[in-house]
């Protein structure tokens, strides 16, 4: 018989016969009935099978365990406990594979610390198969935005011998022995031998090659992993994350503001139209506070606040008594906490921060006009005491930055000029420079990490488990 999935038997009237398979939830039973609670993956929510004990074999039933997976045929009638419309009364049980007491997924609770030494078995619970159907979703949502506006879905590579400069440490690349390295006469390793016959490492950003593809197609859009070999042990760092990084030509500063904040908003609206059974329970049980945030992020409009009028809120906040861990004077790259004070307590709504300081940002975003003085005037006037890029980072509660965007600079001599000054090699660059000097055209563009998205729709604390298989420092498992 037939299969149907669960999800499908809870919107189906009562009547007929039905076949389900799935793993046991919880398994109750006495001399007469027993109740078993059975989820295949399609819904947070369980069916439950109702099996008369006489006509079941007794060694069959002790074999439906916490775990077990089962095949379950019966008549779907209505339910006459609370909590489900309607289970099934079974006529023929069969067990598919047992699970034993040292099931590592138990019904009673573990810490998120617990589950992620066995990630492997973690996707059966609620709580991470909430979150899974959640970032299959919003991947969805992604692909369905960009491909409804125009966008063309753009594979750049893994592999690269750039490094988008200053994005993070890289993961090498090679099939040479590291035994026997050969070195030339000043002790540098060459690479003459080895497959690309160059030093290649596995990507930080495509944003780049992206850039290439706009340039071409009018507006791209990337979906893929990227490593950063960083030894970062927070809750909002990965070593291999997923990135969306959309390019536009002919875009200018307002206009991916604009974008960037209806790609958010379109993105928590799939979230709340297609996630609604899991997101109440994630709100139950995870965060109280989820659904009212993520609908009050569709009612706001995005705060667009200059970098220069940013600082002068958090020095105020310090003169009023407000302690920060780290400084906060114009020429700092703000921290987290700096970031989170501004949308959650200062403004109370998600803030696009524009016209950061040159001196921590990347060599390709644009420069705004500079001063006599030296200094620059950025986004609707507001001036600067020294060189300022047209950058456009989205900031959103409880995560801090989500989004980091820029207008790219189009013109070749100030670009090589910021290349210059910051004594950059251009050895792997002359692609990409090639871009200004034929047809260069005004672009933008910006990059989001999948899984900081995928934090803040599912309320969970920890970037280590919005992602199936984290990879983090000292941890490469499964």
């Amino acid at each position: 018989m037939k299969r149907t999935k669960i999800i499908d038997l809870l919107a189906t009237q009562p009547g007929g016969e039905v076949c389900t398979k799935g793993w046991v939830r919880t398994h109750r039973g006495s001399k007469n009935v027993h109740f078993i609670a059975l989820n295949d993956g399609s819904t947070i929510k369980n069916i439950q099978v109702v099996a008369d004990a006489e006509k079941f074999d007794e060694e069959m039933l002790k074999q439906i365990t916490t775990g077990s997976c089962i095949s379950a045929i019966g008549k779907l009638v209505e339910s006459v406990g609370s909590g489900q419309a309607v289970e099934i009364q079974a006529t023929k049980i069969e067990v598919l594979g047992t699970c034993g007491a040292d099931y590592p997924m138990q019904k009673k609770g573990q810490s998120f610390e617990y589950m992620r030494q066995h990630a492997h078995m973690r996707l059966r619970t609620n709580t991470f198969g909430a979150v899974m159907r959640i970032r299959h979703n919003m991947a969805m949502a992604i692909h369905t935005y960009f491909h409804e506006h125009g966008f063309y879905y753009f594979h750049t590579p893994i592999i690269t011998a750039s490094d988008c400069e200053g994005a993070g440490n890289m993961f090498q690349v090679t099939t040479k022995n590291l035994y026997d390295l050969q070195k030339d006469e000043n002790g540098k390793i060459t690479y003459d031998d080895d497959f690309f016959g160059q030093q290649t490492s596995l990507t930080v950003s495509g944003q780049l090659e992206g850039e290439l593809g706009a340039t071409a197609l009018g507006a791209i859009y990337t979906f893929g992993p990227t490593f950063r070999a960083e030894n970062s042990n927070t809750p909002r760092h990965l070593a291999e994350f997923w990135m969306i990084e959309p390019e536009v030509a002919f875009l200018d500063q307002e206009e991916l503001m604009d974008l960037e904040e209806d790609f958010i908003k379109y993105c928590v609206r799939w979230a709340l139209d297609h996630c609604s059974d899991d997101l109440a329970f994630l709100n139950q049980m995870i965060d109280k506070t989820l659904i009212e945030r993520l609908e009050g992020v569709l009612k706001e409009t995005f705060v667009r606040l200059p970098y220069t009028e940013g600082i002068n809120i958090l020095q105020e906040a310090i003169k009023n008594g407000k302690k920060f861990e780290f400084p906060c004077n114009w020429g700092d790259d703000l921290a987290s906490e700096h970031e989170r004070y501004l949308v959650e307590e200062h403004f109370k709504k998600p803030v696009i921060m524009t016209d950061y300081p040159r001196a921590f940002k990347s060599f390709y975003m644009k420069q705004n006009a500079e001063t006599a003085d030296g200094g620059s005037v950025g986004y609707k006037g507001a001036a600067a005491p020294g060189p300022t890029m047209q950058g456009t980072d989205v900031l959103f509660p409880q995560i801090g930055e989500i989004i980091g965007g820029s207008v790219r600079e189009e013109s070749y001599d100030k670009l090589m000029a910021e290349i210059k000054r910051r004594d950059m090699d251009t050895t792997h660059l002359w692609w990409y420079l090639d871009t200004r000097r034929f047809g260069t055209c005004p672009h933008g563009g910006f990059g989001l990490g999948f899984e900081r998205l995928i934090l803040f729709i599912t309320g969970m604390q920890n970037i280590r488990d919005v992602i199936p298989f984290p990879r983090t420092p000292k941890n490469a498992e499964f």
